[in-house]
């Protein structure tokens, strides 16, 4: 039993892509980065069954797909390519970072939904879902922002533009707005791989909480990408914030795994 590495997407696919298959769900974070991380990993059994994948995005930040624990803690870096900061499934993470021997801290603990039956909002927010044009790129960008500064990212001298013109030129973000026409709220979906695609980018800006607003845009998001043929449709939601788990669960969103994000503080013990 043993990791295998490579840059080549292709090689990676073609090593892994019984597990992607099957494991799409909980292998979502792998494929949405599996075109764009620096390197690729498969865990290969003794009869050559891949069980195990992960994605490392420049610098040096994993993140795991089906990952066993037996494979996290056989998992090893070279010296100056440690991690600065694993995400996964929590036993995995947990493992690898015991493992690791070094000192470590969580950032962030996450639970992963996938869309059962869709249920509307009840009673359903004043206004309607619009799928997202050019011109809103400008507003658009700043809420992503603001959305990543809520979730603790560090925003500084980051330009969100690249980020949500993907996005807005797929037809792949939707807004909310009032019976005036003012967009009041955003969710956007990511692109569908092996059936699955994740709902994500869901803000309203502080002054527009509490009417309803991102349970509209997503079910509209979640609607979009279900009627277009999406067999699976996820997404995160932070532990640390019931709220928003609550909503999730209102529109049909059902638990698959918990996931953990941790960063380590420095070197072997």
């Amino acid at each position: 039993m043993t990791w295998y590495f490579t840059e080549d997407a292709a090689a990676f696919r073609a090593a892994a892509a019984d597990l992607l298959a099957a494991e799409a769900a909980r292998n979502t974070a792998v494929l949405t980065l599996m075109d764009s991380a620096g390197r690729l990993g498969w865990w290969a059994e003794p009869d050559g069954r891949v069980t195990g994948v992960l994605a490392v995005s420049p610098p040096r930040e994993p993140s795991f797909g089906t990952v066993t624990v037996e494979a996290a803690r056989a998992l090893a870096f070279p010296a100056g390519e440690e991690p600065t900061t694993v995400r996964g499934e929590t036993a995995a993470v947990e493992a690898f970072a015991e493992a690791s021997g070094r000192p470590w801290t969580p950032i962030a603990r996450m639970r992963l939904f996938r869309l059962g039956e869709l249920v509307p909002p009840d009673p359903a927010p004043a206004g309607r879902p619009r799928v997202a044009d050019e011109a809103d790129i400008p507003f658009v960008a700043a809420w992503a922002r603001e959305f990543a500064r809520d979730i603790g990212e560090d925003v500084t001298g980051k330009d969100f533009t690249g980020h949500v013109t993907e996005r807005v030129a797929g037809g792949r973000l939707v807004l909310w707005e009032t019976p005036d026409g003012r967009p009041v709220s955003m969710a956007a979906v990511s692109r569908t791989i092996e059936g699955q695609a994740r709902v994500h980018l869901v803000y309203t800006p502080p002054a527009e909480r509490g009417r309803g607003y991102a349970a509209g845009a997503t079910a509209a998001v979640s609607r979009a990408a279900r009627d277009g043929g999406t067999a699976q449709v996820l997404l995160f939601t932070d532990l640390a914030n019931p709220t928003s788990n609550a909503l999730y669960q209102r529109l049909g969103y059902r638990p698959v795994t918990d996931h953990l994000g941790v960063e380590f503080t420095g070197l072997t013990r």
